[in-house]
């Protein structure tokens, strides 16, 4: 009989911890638990302008590491671009970043196939996927606040209407 004490304490223990750390994964990805983004400077695959990420506080910015042998990636860039022509103008930002594994030349052709507006940069050393807690899957998404703090992020594909309510939330929001 003690043995089954034993066991039940071990489960009740085991349970503890596994919500200790479902509460931590939750904090550290919702808004009140908000992360800062990383300060990194990237390098438009087109040989535009260098991009200072933290350049563009004040704004909602979505970072998207992508793959071109991605399927879930290139289901949802249409969505994505769709979203970048309707709210770039109101100051939101997307910044696609292709895998270093990708070669780059695949991706300036898909960036061309596609009709991609917004900036592309190709992580050819891993340095973004590293300076985002070491992104290894495709697509993974970084939704980063005006106040330069990730406040959401998702890896597979994104919802686009729950994305859109939450950049709208952003840009309507009145700035201190």
């Amino acid at each position: 009989m003690q043995n089954l004490n034993i066991s039940k304490s071990a489960l009740l223990s085991g349970a503890i911890v596994i919500a200790v750390v479902l509460a931590a994964a939750y904090m550290w990805f919702s808004p009140s638990g908000a992360q800062p983004a990383p300060k990194i400077e990237l390098t438009r695959l087109d040989g535009g302008q260098k991009i200072q990420l933290d350049s563009l506080r004040g704004r909602p910015v979505l970072v998207t590491f992508w793959a071109t042998s991605c399927p879930g990636c290139i289901k949802e860039m249409p969505h994505l671009i769709e979203l970048y022509h309707e709210l770039a103008p109101k100051g939101f930002e997307i910044i696609g970043i292709a895998m270093a594994y990708d070669k780059p030349n695949h991706v300036m052709e898909m960036q061309k196939d596609k009709q991609i507006p917004y900036p592309i940069v190709w992580d050819g050393m891993s340095e973004a996927a590293r300076a985002f807690g070491g992104v290894r899957l495709t697509p993974s998404h970084f939704l980063i606040n005006p106040d330069g703090q990730i406040v959401k992020h998702k890896i597979g594909e994104i919802d686009i209407k729950l994305l859109h309510a939450q950049i709208l939330s952003m840009l309507n929001k009145p700035r201190a």
